[in-house]
């Protein structure tokens, strides 16, 4: 294949349902469908409607011109940008004709007035993101919140021996350290259904002094803030020629995060696996290693790690550098706009691998078991915590002493509980006590899923 991004190549069939949203084509479209919604809210105006007059019929023929824009259309764009060499120009030579032929020459004037390139740009960039990630990404997101959700309802009870700094620490279970990344994930999902984009639509340096000198009477700052609105966007009221982006950085921070939580619990379920407390559906014809037969590797976390990670390299760098104008304008932004799509495809990609890598995951009890067998010492922990309770000043340094580096065995553990001088309840709970059964209130915790 000729391409040379992986997203358009090897990747194409995972991320082919963002094309609606970040490809050329939809950006024209999107720029399209801001001339046209802008020209029939003009044609509502008290300023304009005697000359502007649309019936509905005449607003849907207008509709129809960004609904039915394919790739015949998008061409004839392309062809007079050829000529213009100016993209956003380029839009407003094609709907002026698409006006013309179609009878609607009077409106022909009015198209792109008082405006500036930045005013269609910026505010179909917020659209398109806006949808793309109401569209795609979160439903992406949802499936990998669900299959993270049915994993922990499956393990929430399956008790796991813990590791901190890589050593044996306590026992938790397997649901409850998957919790924590979705519990972490639904957090940064609302955040994200939450957020609303800004857009601007106030001329060449953000003052209307086009539309004011057109007609001072009018409260141009008002139609803008409404018709804003009416897009689903937040206006901007104070800008420069190009709205300054910050709220595109603060949503492409949030997937920032998104991709962190979700690069951690990759590598984490990675560990688990090569621990082999997690084993892997064996597909028939998979092949894991072209010398060794024997591999079920972890692809689908090791492929979501790498996108994650470049998907974040691209937003951390876009989020700080689309918030930068030189003055009023300078044109350095226009080329990385085009690449925040790239950044969404390598994420995309990354969410179903995530998808499908949970999906072939099973806990292994009999190791998940051995493991706890093997650790009698992490109860160390709660014997030191019952002298403490006794009012034993020492109780730490008295444990450490006997357990540091000593392992015990579930026999030299009743011993040392046997010899306490502590009370007879406490004892019976510290001899009835396994690694299986130091679960704290983990249930409780867990009483959600």
């Amino acid at each position: 294949m000729s391409a040379i991004s992986p997203l358009d190549g090897r990747y194409k069939k995972n991320v082919v349902e963002l094309n609606e949203f970040f490809s050329e084509q939809a950006l024209m479209r999107s720029r399209l469908e801001i001339e046209v919604k802008y020209l029939i809210a003009l044609s509502r105006h008290r300023a304009l409607k005697k000359d502007l007059s649309l019936k509905k019929s005449d607003e849907k023929m207008l509709h129809s011109f960004y609904t039915k824009f394919d790739q015949k259309e998008y061409n004839m764009v392309k062809r007079i940008e050829a000529k213009t060499n100016h993209d956003v120009n380029a839009v407003v030579g094609y709907l002026s004709q698409k006006l013309e032929k179609n009878g609607y020459l009077h409106l022909v004037p009015f198209v792109h007035f008082g405006l500036t390139s930045e005013d269609i740009n910026n505010t179909s960039y917020s659209l398109m993101f806006q949808r793309g990630i109401d569209g795609p990404l979160l439903k992406a997101l949802g499936e990998v919140s669900s299959s993270l959700e049915l994993l922990i309802k499956n393990t929430k009870n399956t008790p796991m021996l813990s590791l901190t700094h890589g050593q044996p620490a306590t026992t938790t279970t397997l649901g409850k350290e998957m919790a924590v990344f979705h519990s972490r994930l639904e957090r940064q999902v609302l955040y994200i259904k939450n957020h609303v984009l800004l857009a601007k639509f106030s001329g060449a340096t953000g003052t209307f002094a086009a539309h004011n000198v057109a007609f001072p009477k009018e409260s141009w700052s008002a139609f803008s803030a409404k018709f804003i609105k009416s897009l689903g966007l937040k206006n901007n009221p104070i800008t420069t020629q190009v709205e300054p982006s910050d709220s595109i950085a603060e949503l492409l921070h949030a997937f920032v995060r998104t991709n962190n939580i979700l690069t951690d619990m990759s590598v984490d379920v990675w560990l688990y696996i090569s621990r082999n407390i997690f084993t892997q559906t064996n597909k028939l014809g998979e092949v894991g290693s072209s010398t060794m037969p024997h591999k079920i590797n972890p692809i689908s976390f090791e492929n979501a790690e790498g996108n994650l990670e470049l998907s974040n390299a691209s937003f951390v760098f876009l989020a700080s550098r689309l918030s930068r104008s030189r003055m009023q304008r300078d044109l350095s932004g226009s080329t990385l706009f085009r690449n925040v799509g790239v950044a969404f495809g390598h994420s995309l990609l990354a969410y179903k691998n995530i998808v499908s890598g949970l999906g072939r995951v099973h806990p292994n009890k009999t190791q998940l078991s051995k493991e706890l067998e093997d650790q009698w010492s992490i109860l160390a922990e709660a014997i030191q915590t019952i002298l403490r309770k006794a009012g034993d000043k020492d109780a730490y340094n008295k444990i450490k002493k006997l357990t540091r580096g000593t392992p015990l065995s579930r026999e030299t553990y009743l011993a040392l509980v046997n010899k306490l001088s502590i009370s007879k309840q406490d004892k019976a709970v510290l001899l009835a006590l396994t690694p299986a059964t130091y679960l704290g209130e983990i249930k409780r915790i867990l009483k959600k899923y």
